[in-house]
């Protein structure tokens, strides 16, 4: 039976049979010989995965390594007293959980055996001083017992990495399916919008450091963070990023310069804006409508993408050291709304806030409903004072938005939304388990407010 239709019961059951090939004794004093070690194993361990340069990326960042180091050696405990405790159902959801965690975080599962064959060889010299009969049936029984653990870790690993490879390729067709009329001409305006600005900056002001950057506007950003990823593979994707990127060149070198001597770079950006049109036609022109991933009732996305997305956002901060944040946002006292109004109510509410949200939010930004009356934005490119100031705006203008319900009565709402800036840990959960924690922060404090986790 493949790893991962595999029941826990069956998995410790193939576990608890590898380990009964040993002498108790034998995995005793493997056990002791682990734990007297297990700081040094670990210290080891990380020392030689950081000499990788595709294992250090991913290390590098203190706050993992400091983590990662103690929990190491918790693994270590855990596997190598597997076999005289006999815990096996909570070893093999141990496993299961870090393999998943690894998949999350991105590190390939043939740094995973980097590992396990590092362990290995240190366990070799640890025990080359043994006799030689007690050292086979020592190293033989660890490699059964690594070898047990990262089996599991490595399948829920591959198990997750394809469930997650299919969200992301059913994400990339949800996001072209979006309403293509509306987004087309939406961003085809954005666009116009950032052109007029460029030339008017340049006509009443000067070629001056202030010009605005495409890349930068609301066009720049919807297409860097959505459409280059749902049109990946395109050559019109790379041809409109070359634009854009000679676009903003030449808007830089425009600075300081006479307003005569800037026409010729007018004329050439205004061409290269009418290529981005033509080839953004293209773009649009292969779109298909696609309806899997969108709540039902608010039409935004839901829980299915987060992952894709949050994945993806926090690969490119990585890759750009530029900033993620987001906003987790809860409506007050919704449950009195539903018993008061009924379900109806409710659904008016939650519809109402969904629309104000969407309208409220960037391009290039991406807005969740989780679920209940709790929604999440995404906020791309935004830094922790950036963030709670679009979280203050959205509360200051929620409050004063007036919703009408079928029965002809309306009423107004108010929001706790917390907030949460990336710190470069690669995992995404970590990011919104802050967020989570800063709205329940808001809420504890008497909700209707904005509070970012760094004041926890």
């Amino acid at each position: 039976m493949p790893y991962q239709s595999a029941s826990t019961e069956l998995l410790a059951t193939t576990w608890r049979r590898a380990q009964a090939r040993h002498e108790p004794r034998t995995h005793a004093r493997l056990r002791d010989l682990v734990a007297e070690h297990r700081t040094t194993l670990a210290t080891r361990f990380y020392e030689a995965m950081l000499e990788s340069p595709s294992a250090s990326r991913f290390l590098s960042h203190q706050l993992v390594q400091t983590r990662l180091h103690a929990a190491l050696q918790r693994w270590l405990d855990t596997v190598f007293d597997i076999a005289l405790n006999a815990r096996y159902d909570e070893a093999v959801a141990f496993q299961r959980h870090i393999g998943e965690v690894h998949a999350r975080i991105g590190i390939p599962s043939h740094l995973v055996m980097q590992g396990a064959r590092a362990l290995m060889m240190d366990l070799h010299a640890l025990l080359a001083d043994a006799p030689a009969a007690e050292r086979a049936q020592a190293l033989a029984c660890a490699v059964d017992t690594i070898g047990q653990a990262t089996e599991i870790m490595c399948h829920a690993y591959d198990t997750f990495h394809e469930r997650n490879t299919r969200a992301e390729e059913s994400y990339r067709l949800f996001v072209v399916s979006q309403d293509i009329v509306s987004e087309k001409e939406k961003q085809r305006a954005a666009l116009l919008d950032w052109e007029n600005a460029f030339v008017y900056e340049v006509a009443v002001n000067g070629a001056g450091p202030s010009l605005p950057r495409l890349g930068k506007s609301e066009f720049g950003m919807w297409f860097l963070h959505k459409a280059a990823h749902a049109f990946e593979g395109s050559k019109d994707v790379e041809n409109i990023l070359a634009q854009i990127t000679q676009v903003d060149e030449a808007v830089a070198g425009l600075a300081d310069t006479p307003a005569q001597a800037a026409i010729p770079v007018l004329k050439t950006v205004r061409e290269q804006c009418a290529t981005i049109r033509f080839l953004l036609e293209g773009l649009f022109a292969q779109a298909a409508h696609l309806e899997s991933g969108r709540d039902t009732l608010t039409r935004l996305l839901n829980r299915k993408y987060l992952q894709v997305v949050m994945a993806r956002e926090i690969n490119y901060v990585r890759q750009t050291a530029s900033h993620l944040s987001v906003l987790s946002i809860d409506i007050d006292h919704f449950k009195g709304i539903n018993d008061q109004h009924g379900h109806d109510g409710g659904d008016a509410v939650l519809q109402h806030l969904a629309l104000f949200l969407t309208q409220s939010v960037r391009s290039g930004d991406y807005l969740f409903r989780l679920g209940g009356e709790e929604f999440l934005i995404v906020l791309v490119d935004a830094n922790e004072a950036q963030a709670t100031a679009i979280g203050e705006k959205l509360r200051r203008r929620a409050e004063h938005e007036r919703i009408a319900l079928r029965d002809g009565q309306t009423l107004s709402v108010t929001l706790s939304i917390g907030v949460a800036t990336h710190d470069g840990h690669p995992d995404y959960q970590r990011l919104l388990s802050a967020a989570d924690a800063a709205l329940y922060g808001a809420k504890r404090a008497g909700r209707n407010r904005v509070l970012a986790h760094s004041a926890l």
